[in-house]
């Protein structure tokens, strides 16, 4: 089954995450630069220097980037090259620079051992972030291109370069009562946050074909997460999110929002914010003064794209600190044209939003759907 651009998308960024990244080119020829710099002051300098002392910080530089073999052959290669420097020059008998072979020696033994130790480190921190990263591959899995009545598109881009761990969910299953769907924010970020995030779905993906309506499954969400905080313990624990499901039948979308962004709607050719009667984040239900919260409906026609986001894309700042601007981008970008697919919309979001800023601060999760031709 062929992938769609988002779903490939976070499927890339899951394995290159089981990569651990490579030292950077310059960091791995320093050690050559460095031998052939001390070859240059050998032969530049008019006066005698003991020139060849400079190769004692070989093994050390070489220990950032290379692993305990190569450290271990330049450390002898650094002592063979102090002694043919020294023959040169007729001291290679003389007792300094004895001591200068015995210090090289010293500081290969250490590098040695702490390029090892490095590289066990590295093995176990990818294999600590493989297990992680296998978690949530189980959790956040791709949104197949249709679900139910509806064409879907998603999209994660975590806030930590090079691992897929984060807080931010989303899921979509088709039930008996429509197409039902979630995209939410846990608190905190990397792997605490994971717990809650596999709580949350792993409830959801229950409620989602048991409940009756969605107040029902955000209610079960409230007492799962509720079983969650007493667990921990973390009496702060919260979950912002927004749940809708979708009726083809009647064209409509019902959603609740618990403390989370806006969705946003693409239809004919306009561009707008939905807002609706807001709720307290999941978890901190108990505080209300109502009984819960209140769904709201709204027309969803063919043509028309529900786009739901987690705060990290509309807070993600350019160099002059301005948010990034959601609405207007995709006003700018869909405005007056042919209706889009949701995957039009996610892939347009994935490629502008690294335009804004360089450096994300949280985590990104988005959503598409729209209703299909033949729903």
């Amino acid at each position: 089954m062929r992938r769609t651009r988002s779903e490939v998308s976070l499927a890339d960024a899951m394995e290159d995450g089981f990569r651990p990244a490579a030292p950077p080119a310059w960091m791995r020829w320093l050690p050559f630069a460095y031998v052939a710099f001390v070859l240059l002051l050998e032969v530049t300098l008019q006066e005698e220097w003991a020139v060849s002392f400079f190769l004692i910080a070989l093994p050390a530089i070489a220990a950032y980037a290379f692993g305990p073999a190569v450290v271990a052959a330049l450390t002898v290669f650094a002592i063979l090259l102090e002694g043919a420097l020294a023959a040169v020059s007729h001291h290679l008998g003389e007792n300094h620079h004895v001591t200068a072979d015995i210090a090289t020696a010293v500081v290969g033994i250490l590098s040695t051992a702490l390029a090892a130790h490095r590289t066990r480190q590295e093995r176990n921190l990818v294999h600590a972030n493989s297990v992680a990263e296998a978690l949530m591959r189980a959790l956040l899995r791709p949104v197949p291109h249709q679900v139910g009545h509806v064409l879907a598109a998603s999209l994660y881009r975590p806030s930590e370069a090079g691992t897929m761990v984060g807080g931010d969910l989303f899921d979509i299953r088709a039930t008996r009562a429509g197409e039902r769907a979630i995209v939410g924010d846990v608190r905190g970020k990397g792997l605490p946050a994971v717990r809650t995030v596999a709580a949350i779905l792993g409830s959801f993906r229950e409620a989602a074909y048991e409940a009756q309506d969605l107040p029902a499954v955000a209610a079960r969400l409230e007492r799962r997460l509720a079983r969650e905080a007493e667990e921990i313990p973390d009496e702060e624990l919260f979950a912002t999110a927004v749940l809708i499901e979708y009726d083809s039948r009647a064209h409509r979308v019902t959603v609740t929002n618990h403390g989370h962004v806006e969705p946003v709607l693409i239809s004919r050719g306009e561009v707008r914010m939905l807002e609706g009667p807001p709720a307290l984040p999941l978890g901190l239900g108990s505080l209300a003064a109502a009984d819960g919260p209140v769904a709201w409906s709204h027309r969803l026609t063919r043509g028309d794209v529900l786009l739901l986001v987690t705060d990290g894309l509309v807070e993600a700042r350019d160099t002059r600190g301005d948010f990034y601007p959601l609405v207007d981008r995709l006003r700018h970008r869909f405005e007056g044209r042919a209706a889009p697919g949701p995957a039009d919309v996610v892939n347009f979001l994935n490629t502008d939003l690294p335009r804004h800023t360089r450096n994300l601060h949280d985590d990104i999760a988005m959503l598409a759907i729209a209703p299909h031709s033949h729903g």
